[in-house]
């Protein structure tokens, strides 16, 4: 096809008035053309808008997991129930295709839309079903695994994978943190700097992650479709592993009595729950293939 058009370049035309041009410029155009609709097609969402208020990650390659180890014994000491980063072996680089991810984490506002259209039930602490006065903006939690799911199918949307939102929050080349290799509690809702409890959405813009999303750290823990297994070519084992627990990604303020350690806030840790439990500190975002 490219030959052809190669070929079509030097073709001779005679013009009105008689005299022959060449089709250069045409063939130009002709030849430009078929580059481009022989690129991938992922290409041309660079091009796109996204949907409102969600963020093109583009296709690619990024680094997910870790090879780090406990040497400090951080997880003894605070007795985790379960050995930091061992669940996140091994380090490997993989390639996922483009998705959309929401800036934002589901808003209480955002869920109410929901609940009002569907009749579905609200979070236990709305009282009287009502979003609790001022918290509007604030991400909605006590929404368990379900909940979630039910939420991101009404909107067309789904949950993202767990390699999605890592993607989302390290960028290709594996960040410790969304916005850098260095625990700051300044760029994130970690339970530092005096706050006790979640935050509207979006307060923390030093802490966006590398394609601009954000509280992908901090405010409230956050659903992902998988359920809580080991990685393929992991040699760690563990009981909570299989089809029983979710995943859960981000860290939070630090409720219902998490600790918050500056582990919790890294792109890659993990953690599990019952997906038909709720939580205080624990919400949600969404994805879409475009």
């Amino acid at each position: 096809m490219l030959k052809s058009a190669c070929a079509f370049l030097s073709l001779p035309a005679r013009s009105a008035g008689g005299r022959w041009v060449g089709l250069k410029v045409i063939g130009f155009i002709a030849l430009l053309v078929l580059v481009l609709l022989s690129l991938d097609r992922y290409f041309f969402h660079f091009l796109e808008t996204a949907p409102a208020e969600m963020v093109l990650i583009p296709a690619g390659s990024f680094i997910m997991g870790s090879d780090k180890k406990d040497l400090s014994g951080v997880g003894r000491e605070f007795g985790l129930q379960k050995p930091l980063y061992e669940d996140e072996h091994p380090q490997r680089t993989i390639s996922l295709q483009t998705f959309y991810l929401d800036r934002y984490e589901v808003t209480n506002a955002d869920y109410d839309r929901f609940v009002q259209a569907t009749r579905y039930r609200t979070p236990q602490h709305w009282e009287g079903g009502k979003i609790p006065s001022g918290q509007e903006h604030f991400p909605v939690t006590n929404v368990s695994w379900y909940d979630a799911q039910e939420y991101c199918q009404w909107l067309g949307k789904r949950l993202p994978s767990e390699a999605e939102w890592e993607k989302a929050a390290r960028g290709s080349k594996g960040l410790e943190y969304p916005w850098g290799e260095t625990f700051n509690p300044t760029k994130a809702n970690v339970g530092a700097e005096g706050i006790i409890g979640l935050m509207p959405v979006g307060s923390f813009k030093a802490g966006l992650s590398p394609y601009g999303v954000s509280d992908l750290a901090g405010n409230a823990w956050e659903w992902v479709e998988d359920w809580y297994r080991a990685y393929p070519g992991s040699d760690y084992h563990s009981e909570f592993f299989g089809s029983k627990y979710k995943v859960l990604r981000g860290g939070s303020y630090g409720g219902s009595g998490h600790y918050h350690l500056p582990v919790f806030y890294r792109g890659a840790f993990r953690t599990y729950a019952d997906p038909i439990l709720t939580f205080p500190d624990v919400g949600l975002r969404c994805a879409k293939a475009p």
